[in-house]
């Protein structure tokens, strides 16, 4: 039984790593969560950016209320805008979705996940487990894929940030 288990959490452990990367969907009643991915870190970083797409396809609003994965201490929601040179980014309380709606997270636009206090870099190729909290459809787990910060599709943002 113990060589069952092993064999079962290596294997495990390397689909994590060695998953071919792909679009995974993820939903709960009518929220639907796709395009999930957060970007490779650098030595030392203790934060990260991740994005998503969320789309509720009911005619009831509901609103991403949290975030919280285990390769971090804590998640928080944050949303950018620019003032004149400069990025600014603030945490929220949620992102409403009306019945409907899509929200697309990408870099330097909008919303965005932060992954605060992170416990091990992120790599490009790794898979990160990620729950998300939604006030009406409950919680759904999904996996972010890591990407390359510079790869087209992992984003590189320009400017100055500043939470």
């Amino acid at each position: 039984m113990t060589l069952r288990l092993a064999s079962l959490a290596f294997a495990f452990a390397v689909s994590l790593t060695a998953a071919p990367i792909h679009a995974q969907t993820s939903h709960a009643g009518d929220i639907h969560v796709g395009q999930a991915y957060a970007r490779a870190s650098m030595p030392g970083q203790t934060s990260g950016g991740a994005y998503v797409s969320l789309e509720n396809t009911g005619a009831h609003a509901d609103a991403l209320i949290a975030a919280q994965s285990p390769a971090a201490t804590s998640m928080e929601i944050h949303t950018m805008s620019m003032e004149g040179n400069v990025m600014r980014m603030r945490e929220v309380d949620g992102i409403e979705l009306a019945g409907g709606q899509k929200v697309i997270m990408e870099p330097g636009k909008g919303y965005h996940l932060m992954l605060m206090g992170l416990k091990a870099p992120l790599k490009a190729g790794d898979r990160i487990p990620v729950t998300l909290t939604f006030r009406k459809a409950g919680k759904i787990d999904t996996t972010f894929e890591v990407r390359d910060a510079r790869h087209p599709g992992g984003g590189m943002e320009s400017g100055h940030h500043h939470h």
